[in-house]
């Protein structure tokens, strides 16, 4: 197995992820509690997208609540305290508000006093466009510890009278710390993309310069977010299978090398799709879409919890991680964990 950033003259260690942690909200809601709210059922929901239920944040639980759990539980596996973290990098489409950033709210809410804070938004591919943040921060030695977060309450813009798109989104949030760790390959390399020409696919159009908040924005739904399912999922399916075989092919491996699969969990046919086009076995791929929706920037971050918590995935394996989101979005790594 080749490493690819070997090659890079720039850097100098490897970066791995030595702690994860993740944390959905209490409250669950069900397809079946769903058809109370809008004209749909379990049958059409589960058929379409594979989800039963997905999580909910209470109305005084915010997405900086929800990344200093996750935060909390990252740092207990590490064995690591607050004072030893270094930069905090939180990913995500639904900041506590537009400034300050929510970084900068979990750094105080988990006591990790005046180290540098930011926001990155890259909506469901956030979590991976944040962790090559982060391990370039640990590789060229700026930085010991980085704690990244994907965290989102997505509940807080989905449109409940919309059956096509309040059926996906779920609240939630997953963390990684980043370090050195002697005879480690870590974070073996990543793949990201772009495609801004199809940014009108998935968006939530009000809120910014474009549509500032006003009464007539509410009153036409710009503050929820739109999407075109149909070609979200073309696109979808194309770029993460795309981002995949790059990091693979730079890795010099194929997929029978890899222990677990982890894809965005935003739908189950485009989850299967994705597997079979990289002719991933079903005990390969990790699912639990069923139980939270599509979480975005949250969402492998928490199915890599869930992974590693499980057993699903031992020291030495190797792990692909592969996302899709609005900008359009897109992105691939390989971890050995």
């Amino acid at each position: 197995m080749k490493n690819p950033r070997a090659k890079h003259n720039f850097i100098s260690r490897t970066c791995s992820i030595t702690g994860v942690g993740s944390y959905v909200p209490e409250r669950i809601l069900t397809n079946a509690d769903l058809e109370k709210i809008v004209e749909t059922s379990d049958e059409w929901i589960t058929t379409r997208t594979g989800i039963k239920e997905r999580r909910i944040a209470a109305a005084d639980e915010f997405t900086s609540d929800l990344a200093a759990k996750a935060a909390r539980r990252a740092m207990e596996m590490a064995g690591i305290t607050a004072d030893q973290i270094d930069l905090i990098i939180v990913a995500s489409i639904t900041p506590d508000m537009p400034f300050p950033n929510t970084a900068c709210l979990v750094q105080e809410k988990i006591g990790a006093r005046r180290v540098p804070a930011f926001d990155i938004e890259a909506a469901c591919s956030g979590f991976l466009y944040a962790l090559e943040v982060g391990q370039n921060f640990i590789a060229s030695h700026a930085y010991e510890t980085v704690l990244v977060i994907g965290a989102e309450k997505l509940s807080s813009i989905t449109n409940w009278k919309d059956r096509n798109t309040c059926v996906l989104f779920g609240d939630g949030a997953g963390a990684a710390i980043l370090q050195n760790r002697e005879n480690s390959h870590g974070l073996l390399t990543t793949a990201l993309g772009a495609d801004g020409a199809k940014a009108e696919l998935l968006s939530m159009p009000g809120g910014g310069s474009r549509c500032p908040a006003s009464a007539q924005t509410v009153t036409d739904g710009l503050h929820f977010l739109r999407m075109d399912g149909k070609e979200t999922f073309k696109n979808a399916v194309q770029a993460m299978c795309s981002a995949a075989n790059e990091v693979l092919s730079r890795c010099e491996i194929d997929i029978t090398r890899i222990k677990c699969v982890i894809p965005h969990q935003a739908n189950r046919r485009i989850i299967d799709a994705v597997g079979e086009r990289l002719n991933a076995t079903p005990e390969q791929v990790f699912i639990n879409l069923h139980k939270y929706g599509n979480t975005s920037a949250a969402s492998v971050a928490i199915a890599l919890d869930e992974a590693v918590r499980s057993g699903k995935v031992q020291r030495g394996d190797l792990i692909l991680i592969v996302a899709f989101g609005a900008g359009l979005t897109w992105g691939a790594a390989i971890i050995e964990w």
